[in-house]
């Protein structure tokens, strides 16, 4: 009964600022990576395309209206864009016309099925070409478009080990079927006069528009497909100036040998707001050589100054991040262990805006405590990662789906929107922000004994770890405080509880 959401990252990117932050992370976290975009092909493609490349970006993926799965909503299928041929001629001009056409691999896709289609596609400035749909009727795909049913009858998109047991597809029947296409495309070439399909990449001049006989088809003017914008330039993969976190490098340089090596590592750094994406790159390392298990040594690392976006990213177990300061958008993104620690320096003002927005965006274990707020989005799409934070803004706890959060301060409208898992405690001595609930997934109930004891061990350990001022006030006077603290948990949770009393009576 309750709608599945797309997991991260493939949603939630609203910028080009966003898709860039993206690209930055997901080299940190492992610089012999390559990273695609996949983008549309609508009107307007080709200034996305430039933008992404900028974003250093290596691949971009243009893709068409027809093929996939035709599982989708009908809605979506006669709304999926235009064809790629569209889209591709667009992007090589908006490449060519900015000078990036050498910084990045274009790919395209979408219905490709022939030999003819790969030339077409190469002459209008593809260096890749994505096969699905003909790839899946070659091993055995009847198109019953039934995929998101788990009905498959041929035992392709099914995990029923009934239908799984039906699949006859072999790999030589891939192999057979692109290899046909492969010949088709060494004829074309041949009729061209061309060696190689790389020779044919952007040489637009080799097409022209096609008579159709239809007279009204015929006024179609196709030539500004075919227009030649800036020079032709060799395909390239050289993006000037990679992006490169001096920090986190060092950070992973220091920590990693004694985390190898089971020692206590304590390290001390300043940070600025150009120091982004600090610890991915160690907490990825450390996730590829011990798996999910901690690993052998710990490190705690201080750090004093301002944080770049992206702090604590793809934590893992052993690592302890202490910042005496504050840090900007995505702290603790996609954190799978370790801890974070956040507080003001020393003489601050007091009540302060500590961490950015989307905080905790992904995260599937490990701990953040902020002695101040956070900005909008909290923990959206958290789903194991536990919290507590001073305050926030709208739409906190958005499509969580795991994990605790704890809010001792004030809340912004639509909290728990989308919520399907996980729970969220709230300190409302006003009664002023429990109204600000999103009640369509999620309702409040007073916390029972037994939450009790593990709310006030997260408070305490909040407490000991920020000398948070709230926290204290808190545990002073707890017996107050009990009654003015909510649990916000799914519908969901709430009903089948309900049904397991019911069974039991």
């Amino acid at each position: 009964g309750v709608a599945l959401i797309s997991p991260p990252p493939h949603h939630d990117i609203y910028s080009i600022e966003d898709l860039a932050q993206l690209v930055f992370d997901l080299k940190q976290a492992n610089p012999a990576a390559e990273v695609s975009v996949k983008l549309v092909a609508e009107a307007g493609v080709g200034t996305i395309a430039a933008g992404v490349v900028k974003a250093l970006a290596d691949v971009v993926a243009i893709s068409g209206a027809d093929g996939g799965t035709g599982a989708s909503p009908l809605s979506s299928i006669k709304h999926a864009g235009a064809p790629w041929e569209l889209g591709l001629a667009e992007t090589r001009q908006a490449l060519l016309a900015n000078g990036l056409r050498d910084r990045c691999r274009v790919r395209v896709d979408g219905g490709l099925k022939t030999g003819r289609d790969v030339l077409l596609a190469a002459l209008l400035g593809a260096d890749e070409f994505g096969f699905g749909t003909a790839v899946l009727l070659a091993e055995g795909c009847l198109m019953v478009r039934t995929c998101h049913q788990d009905n498959c009858p041929v035992g392709i998109a099914t995990q029923r080990p009934d239908l799984r047991a039906k699949f006859s597809g072999t790999p030589e029947m891939v192999v057979r079927y692109l290899e046909y296409v492969a010949g088709e495309v060494r004829e074309l070439l041949a009729g061209l006069g061309l060696r190689s399909l790389d020779e044919a990449v952007g040489r637009v001049d080799l097409l022209r528009q096609r008579p159709t006989g239809n007279p009204r088809a015929d006024k179609l003017d196709l030539a500004p497909l075919l227009a030649e914008t800036g020079e032709r330039v060799a395909v390239g993969h050289a993006h000037p100036g990679e992006p490169t976190s001096s920090l986190g490098d060092r950070l992973y340089e220091d920590a990693m040998p004694g985390l190898l090596g089971g020692d206590l590592v304590h390290l001390s750094y300043p940070i600025g707001t150009a120091d982004r994406t600090v610890g991915a790159r160690l907490g990825v390392a450390v996730g590829a050589a011990f798996g999910s298990r901690p690993p052998a040594g710990r490190a705690r690392i201080e750090l004093q100054g301002t944080a770049g976006q992206s702090f604590g990213a793809f934590l893992a177990p052993g690592i302890d991040l202490r910042l005496v300061g504050a840090a900007n958008d995505y702290v603790g993104k996609g954190m799978g262990g370790g801890r974070i620690v956040i507080r003001a320096p020393d003489g601050d003002g007091g009540d302060p805006v500590l961490v950015g927005n989307t905080c905790l965006y992904g995260a599937t274990r490990g701990e953040l405590f902020c002695a101040g707020r956070a900005g909008e989005r909290f923990a959206v799409r958290n789903s194991g990662a536990t919290a507590v934070v001073e305050g926030v803004g709208d739409h906190a706890a958005e499509y969580m789906t795991g994990g605790t959060v704890i809010l001792l301060g004030p809340v912004g409208r639509n909290l728990g929107a989308g919520m399907t898992g996980g729970e969220v405690f709230l300190h409302d001595p006003a009664g002023s922000w429990i109204g600000r609930l999103n009640d369509e997934l999620v309702l409040a109930r007073r916390p029972d004994d037994i939450e009790l004891v593990f709310l006030r061990e997260l408070v305490t350990a909040h407490q000991e770890l920020t000398g948070s001022a709230v926290a204290a006030a808190i545990l002073e006077d707890w017996d107050a405080a009990v009654a003015a603290f909510w649990r916000v948990a799914p519908r969901a949770e709430v009903a089948a509880i309900e049904r397991a009393h019911e069974g039991t009576a």
